[in-house]
């Protein structure tokens, strides 16, 4: 078992070579669309499987409460909560399309869609960032080491580099509460 030392050890080494890869200007990009969108009242629909799907929620919920400032509800949907609708699609036509079913429902061009897999590979995901590109959504991705499938669906992709699942959801912490405060402060002090 490793010890706590060794545990943060590893989490600041993974920060700094995330430091390195220099996500500052896509995050910049990425802040800014989903602003443009939101502040046009278009959709952020945001998915992902598993402890994805935690970070999914924990997004959903920073922009459609608050997170540092007061403002307005900002339009987004967690496509992983909907337990009835993932289910019913699941058992009748496979877990693989349920969030990209969802998409098809929500999607407006315009919107975005923020996509979150430690391996970049899940199906549901991919499938997902495919029915959003069709129908003019922009793509955020949240993923490992290389991006995965993901990769080339992605308008703005944060492959941490990493294969640890644990490691890579620590750094995507960090990121996605980046990715909310800069969406907040642009619809709150109007800078769309």
């Amino acid at each position: 078992m490793p010890s706590l030392d060794a545990w943060l050890s590893e989490a600041e080494s993974l920060i700094a070579a995330t430091r390195r890869a220099d996500f500052g200007p896509a995050m910049d990009r990425a802040i800014a669309a989903t602003a443009r969108a939101l502040a046009a009242g278009r959709p952020l629909l945001v998915c992902g499987n598993g402890g994805s799907a935690a970070d999914a929620q924990h997004i959903v919920t920073e922009l459609v409460g608050r997170f540092l400032r007061e403002r307005r509800a900002l339009r987004a949907i967690c496509l992983s909560n909907d337990a009835a609708t993932i289910t019913a699609w699941s058992n009748d036509k496979g877990f693989d399309t349920a969030f990209a079913r969802q998409v098809e429902a929500h999607a407006e061009p315009g919107g975005v869609l923020l996509a979150l897999s430690t391996s970049g590979n899940s199906p549901s995901v991919v499938n997902a960032l495919e029915a959003a590109r069709a129908r003019g959504m922009a793509t955020i991705g949240l993923t490992g080491k290389g991006g995965g499938r993901m990769a080339p669906l992605c308008d703005h992709l944060f492959a941490v580099p990493s294969a640890s699942t644990p490691a890579i959801q620590q750094v995507h912490l960090c990121l996605y509460h980046c990715f909310c405060a800069g969406v907040e402060a642009a619809i709150a002090d109007g800078t769309v």
